[in-house]
């Protein structure tokens, strides 16, 4: 008896394991999937239009073009930075000059940069074709000299989000058929072992749902122990991460980790059921020479 406890134990570890191994690597790409997302939303609000203003204008005009700046709809609302700030020409000059380690002021003999606004842009605008409008846009303000940003940057930026998108998707779908196939051959190993029991419980008139009901909850079982093992293991992954990697705290979104591990927890519930259920009808409508 004991004998055979530990034989039927094999394929249900083997199950859990398999099950664990394949959701935590689901939910890996899931979780690099939110902290990309959060990252290129933090470059997206940090992208700056500048703004150069005419040399003639004054203070009273520098505060008529602000006000003007402000009430755009495309300009950042944001409690923790400043979406707008006033760069003087002197201190655009020190700027550049600790970037060059040149003063161009020794051989000019006067500072020729501008007074600007550096202007944050929400991360719904943030596309060529819509920065190029809000460019043309800002530029018909009177008193505006020129307006710049660092072109074709935005379709770079989403381009290669949408390529790693792409690739980690793919990757976690390859995952998905790689552990059904896994789990629907154990099971079938497991099931196998007990197809006799199976055809005595149909001949003494038991119903296939009868039948199946103690096999899919053992299945569920599996699956929501696999889940709740991939998702301790995705917490302590994210929580190692934050603790040794400089900056990946800002990336965190706890409220988008607690749904990640809830899909885990589901979707390995779902395949146990599935497979489990797929493999358990197969037997139930075999052919009484065929179990043999």
């Amino acid at each position: 008896m004991p004998k055979k406890k530990k034989i039927g134990s094999y394929p249900n570890t083997m199950i859990v394991i398999s099950l664990t191994a394949a959701l935590f690597l689901i939910g890996f790409c899931g979780l690099l999937v939110i902290q990309s997302k959060k990252l290129v939303s933090i470059i997206r609000e940090n992208i700056e239009v500048r703004i150069f203003i005419d040399k003639e204008v004054n203070k009273a005009g520098q505060d008529s073009i602000l006000s003007v700046i402000k009430a755009k709809p495309y300009v950042l609302v944001s409690a923790e930075s400043q979406p707008i700030i006033f760069v003087s020409k002197e201190e655009a000059a020190k700027e550049f000059i600790q970037g060059t380690k040149e003063d161009f002021a020794e051989f000019l003999g006067e500072n020729p940069l501008r007074d600007s606004y550096r202007v944050k842009i929400q991360e719904d605008y943030f596309e060529e074709a819509k920065l190029q409008l809000i460019k043309k846009d800002l530029e018909k303000i009177k008193g505006v000299y020129e307006v710049v940003y660092q072109e074709n940057l935005a379709d770079n930026i989403n381009r290669n989000v949408t390529k790693i998108y792409i690739v980690l998707a793919s990757f976690a779908l390859i995952m998905l058929i790689i552990i059904v196939l896994l789990i629907n051959n154990t099971i079938k190993l497991a099931i196998y072992s007990q197809r006799f029991l199976i055809r005595s419980m149909q001949l003494v008139g038991a119903t296939n749902g009868f039948i199946q009901k103690p096999f899919v909850m053992r299945g569920a079982i599996q699956g929501l122990i696999g889940g709740i093992l991939a998702g301790v293991l995705l917490i302590v992954l994210q929580q190692v991460a934050v603790r040794n990697v400089e900056g990946l705290a800002m990336l965190q979104e706890y409220n988008k980790l607690v749904i990640l591990v809830a899909i885990v927890l589901i979707l390995g519930v779902l395949i146990g059921v599935s497979s489990t259920y797929q493999s358990l009808s197969r037997y139930l409508r075999m052919a009484l020479d065929d179990l043999y």
